[in-house]
């Protein structure tokens, strides 16, 4: 099954589709991987109800300094090379120190910004480029990809190694321009795209289809808006799919017919 980026503006609902994503794949009896790629992004391990692992991937290499010698290092010898980190590996061979698993659900954070005037997050895009081109991915497992909001990752070439690029758009229309533009660095990229209407109700629903509709994308899917999940993250629990079953199931349909 694919490796999949997670895409979208600040707020728009990304972890949340993730969450229930995973849980509805860990419910069908397949293996799935929360890959947090955001380097400021908090709350999706309580949101995915895992908890995080011991230490982020960054760390678990031996930080930044580490990482950032290799890429210097990489960039002396020649601008194009490639930083090379890991080998391929299946999910069964990734360490318990860096990936917290619940069941078939696991998770793992690429690495966080924790201190003031820390340096950019360049180390944590290259590790991401590098780990999703080389984590081998069997036919019953997947890979979700939570990104920072925007397009960074495009520039970074994280989606470089991955199957698919599924953005989330709520009810906003700086949201439908980012999906036009995400659009066409998805095809330049590449890689089928499609996106997943957010906190809808029956009237903005219409309105967001017309629009995404007259730029010729994909609509996989649509959440409607719900007051319980709303007042449920609020909270920092764990969200539940069984308020949205059946949409979250219907996307994972369209999603493995790709």
């Amino acid at each position: 099954m694919p490796k999949m980026i997670i895409c979208g503006r600040g707020g728009c609902g990304k972890s949340t589709l993730i969450t229930l994503m995973a849980q509805k794949i860990e419910e069908q009896g397949k293996k799935v991987l929360i890959v947090d790629s955001d380097e400021s992004n908090l709350g999706l391990s309580t949101m995915v109800g895992t908890g995080p692992a011991e230490k982020t991937l960054m760390d678990y290499l031996g930080g930044r300094p580490f990482v950032m010698e290799k890429l210097m290092a990489s960039m002396r010898k020649n601008w194009e090379e490639k930083v090379e980190l890991f080998q391929e590996c299946g999910l069964d061979e990734l360490s318990s120190d860096f990936v917290s698993w619940n069941g078939n659900k696991g998770f793992m954070q690429i690495g966080k910004i924790e201190h003031s005037h820390e340096g950019c997050a360049c180390p944590m895009g290259v590790i991401a480029k590098d780990f999703l081109n080389h984590v081998i991915v069997n036919d019953d497992e997947w890979v979700l990809v939570d990104t920072e909001a925007g397009v960074e990752h495009f520039g970074r070439g994280i989606v470089e190694g991955v199957d698919s690029v599924v953005m989330v758009i709520d009810p906003s229309n700086d949201a439908v321009l980012l999906s036009e533009k995400v659009s066409g660095l998805s095809k330049e990229a590449g890689k089928p795209f499609g996106v997943v209407l957010n906190r809808v109700d029956d009237e903005t629903k219409t309105i967001l289809q017309d629009a995404i509709l007259e730029k010729n994308i994909s609509i996989i899917g649509a959440i409607p808006y719900s007051k319980t999940m709303a007042r449920e993250n609020l909270k920092g629990n764990r969200l539940d799919n069984n308020m949205i079953e059946e949409d979250i199931g219907e996307i994972l349909k369209k999603l493995e017919s790709q």
